[in-house]
């Protein structure tokens, strides 16, 4: 088995609602992003997956929220854009991208970091 990770990152702001502490005020974040895809074999050149397709396509699903406030970019105009909430619509939107995946490949999880020292993981059961 083998695991494809690429790392892109976002700058964008957000604060979250109903939440009790300093996070309740608009703040902002370099988020540092990284998306895994599992698979079994390699291709014919000797890769599992293009690191350059992965990053193109995480980069597509990352643009509409660079340099914007996520409590205004849906899903996160009703939902909180908290680092669990941002992996998880992350993780949908990749799968959506890579909807024509071959056989034997499939996308395994989504990490966010909203610091160096604090970050989720999403994979779904």
């Amino acid at each position: 088995m083998y695991l494809v990770n690429v790392e892109r990152h976002f700058d964008a702001a957000h604060y979250l609602r109903g939440y009790q502490g300093k996070c309740e005020n608009l703040h902002g974040h370099r988020y540092r992003v990284a998306v895994r895809l599992k698979a079994a074999s390699n291709d014919n050149a000797g890769m599992a997956y293009d690191f350059t397709l992965l990053k193109k396509e995480l980069e597509r699903v990352l643009e509409k929220y660079d340099h914007r406030c996520l409590n205004e970019v849906p899903p996160f105009d009703s939902i909180n854009p908290s680092a669990e909430n941002i992996a998880r619509t992350i993780y949908g939107e990749m799968k959506k991208e890579l909807d024509s995946l071959p056989d034997g490949i499939s996308l395994d999880a989504v990490t966010v970091w909203e610091s160096p020292e604090s970050w989720v993981e999403y994979r779904p059961d």
